[in-house]
């Protein structure tokens, strides 16, 4: 095991929260291997960088002796999370969350250690819990705690309906605490109640207290909100290797090192170094470089970082073409199709706005040119090669 002060600052690196530091230096100081809790509902059966965040803490931690127990809530995934929502969530029918919670499998340990995380589902204990046992928990809580929470409160107050069963949610998140004798519990920002919810069911049932660890949410790729893939601000881990490294050259300058005090494994040193060295005047995009190179070879190889970071220079270097892009084939007519139209259709841009955006600021070209003029149809004829901002390319075909 580390220093204990050694093993504090891994810990806290990147967090937004530790509840309580000195529980956590007492459980630290027993020198056994803690167990370490973080659960995921198996509602997004791909996952993205974002997704990550909880997953690099654990593999800190598991770096410094501890036991991963990573938690797919099959049981509470058929209930729906209500934590950040405006209103009641639909649960997941059984196939949806054993089909989802399968495809997690394949995915955690690109990050994880497999022999020291331990995979468990709530089915496990909650599908033996008899409809008294239920009872019994609920009885555990009050009403009055369930509506300090944020989204309860906000909802109730506005006469927006919360079912019965949204309740039961937070309650046996943190029975799943007490059935895993869980030491530790991680979990973004938006959980810090159900974390804690946990805390008090080891209590009652005469366990000692887990200690909470809340990790902030990843701002995606527009520096602005959340990742997510329904805002199409994200990096997916299955992404293909060129794609990931370009998005991840894409971020600010200021947005880098969010991204590596949360997604790198780098040591805390190195980091404070590179820091130090761009203060200095070393080009921040060297960083980027490095940073972009190893999680690609985490989601995938060395080799295949190493050729991400050559097609990437000999694209945005040079100006040449990738090797591949999607063929697109539009109807036209004898009218031809608008170029925007054209972006959108293809799908290089979301609406026809974005790409009336993009072809002001001057990122749009065909076959190499800049294209300028907005009010510009295309006509059905030979392939033309369509690229928007860095990234995008498609080779469309007008009939």
């Amino acid at each position: 095991m580390a220093p204990i002060d050694e093993a504090l600052q891994v810990i806290k690196r990147g967090c937004d929260e530790l509840l309580l530091e000195e529980e956590l230096k007492q459980k630290l100081a027993s020198g056994r291997s803690l167990r370490i809790k973080a659960g995921f509902d198996p509602t997004a059966p791909d996952l993205h960088l974002g997704h990550t965040v909880l997953l690099n803490k654990m593999r800190q931690l598991q770096e410094l002796g501890h036991e991963a127990m990573f938690l797919i809530g099959d049981f509470t995934g058929m209930i729906g999370d209500p934590t950040g929502k405006s209103a009641t969530r639909p649960p997941l029918t059984r196939d949806q969350v054993i089909e989802n919670a399968r495809s997690y499998e394949s995915q955690i340990f690109k990050i994880l250690h497999p022999e020291k995380t331990l995979v468990m589902f709530n089915s496990s204990w909650m599908g033996e819990m008899r409809a008294a046992d239920l009872v019994a928990l609920a009885a555990k809580h009050t009403v009055a705690r369930m509506l300090e929470r944020d989204d309860f409160h906000k909802r109730y107050g506005s006469g927006q309906p919360i079912a019965i069963h949204e309740f039961l949610y937070p309650l046996i998140q943190g029975y799943d605490s007490v059935a895993m004798k869980a030491d530790m519990e991680l979990g973004g920002t938006d959980q810090k109640f159900n974390l804690l919810v946990g805390r008090e069911m080891q209590k009652h049932y005469g366990q000692a207290q887990q200690v909470v660890l809340t990790m902030p949410i990843l701002v995606g790729l527009d520096g602005v909100q959340k990742m997510s893939k329904s805002l199409g601000n994200y990096i997916g881990i299955n992404e293909p290797p060129n794609e990931m490294f370009g998005k991840l050259m894409s971020i600010s300058d200021d947005l880098m090192w969010r991204y590596i005090e949360l997604l790198s494994f780098e040591p805390l040193a190195t980091v404070a170094q590179w820091k130090q060295e761009v203060a200095a005047g070393r080009n921040p995009r060297d960083i980027k470089v490095t940073f972009a190179q190893e999680i690609v070879a985490r989601f995938h190889d060395r080799a295949a970082a190493e050729k991400a970071l050559a097609d990437f220079e000999a694209r945005f270097k040079q100006g040449a073409l990738p090797d591949e892009m999607p063929e697109v084939t539009l109807t036209g007519g004898q009218t031809g199709l608008p170029i925007a139209q054209v972006l959108k259709q293809a799908g290089l841009t979301p609406s026809t706005s974005e790409a009336l955006r993009m072809i002001d600021q001057g990122g749009v070209k065909l076959n190499g040119e800049k294209v300028s003029d907005k009010a510009l149809v295309l006509k059905p004829g030979e392939p033309i090669v369509v690229q928007v901002g860095k990234r995008k390319f498609a080779r469309v075909t007008l009939t």
